[in-house]
């Protein structure tokens, strides 16, 4: 399913330039993002501890995201802190790889799919 959901993050990416009220401005998405920002968060995490040898490919895909939204002032500190959050969370709980944190990985994925899907449907072009 990463592929699938790396797939649907990378047509976010692509539709994050839907223009904004104003330049410091929150977006109508912009709780969305924060969500998907945090899960990608969680899961540099947990997939780090899980052994999956990806090295830094959720903190690159929220640099992409960043780079996408482009967002300024509060907002980009809103999405960095998302991130922020959803890996210390994991980081406070797991200290090695257990079956709950598999599952959390799995749901996470399953999640930032389904709000990835949701949010190219509702603003893509």
């Amino acid at each position: 399913m990463t592929p699938r959901f790396l797939a649907v993050l990378a047509v976010i990416l692509a539709c994050a330039s839907v223009p904004t009220k104003a330049q410091d401005g929150a977006a109508p998405f912009d709780g969305e993002l924060q969500r998907l920002a945090e899960i990608l968060g969680g899961l540099h995490y947990l997939r780090g501890i899980c052994g999956a040898n990806e090295g830094n490919k959720w903190r690159n895909e929220m640099q992409a995201l960043i780079d996408a939204e482009t967002p300024s002032g509060e907002r980009r500190t809103r999405m960095i802190a998302g991130f922020n959050r959803g890996y210390n969370g994991f980081q406070q709980t797991y200290r090695s790889c257990t079956p709950a944190a598999t599952v959390a990985i799995r749901r996470y994925i399953e999640e930032g799919s389904k709000i990835s899907r949701d949010l190219t449907a509702r603003y893509a072009n």
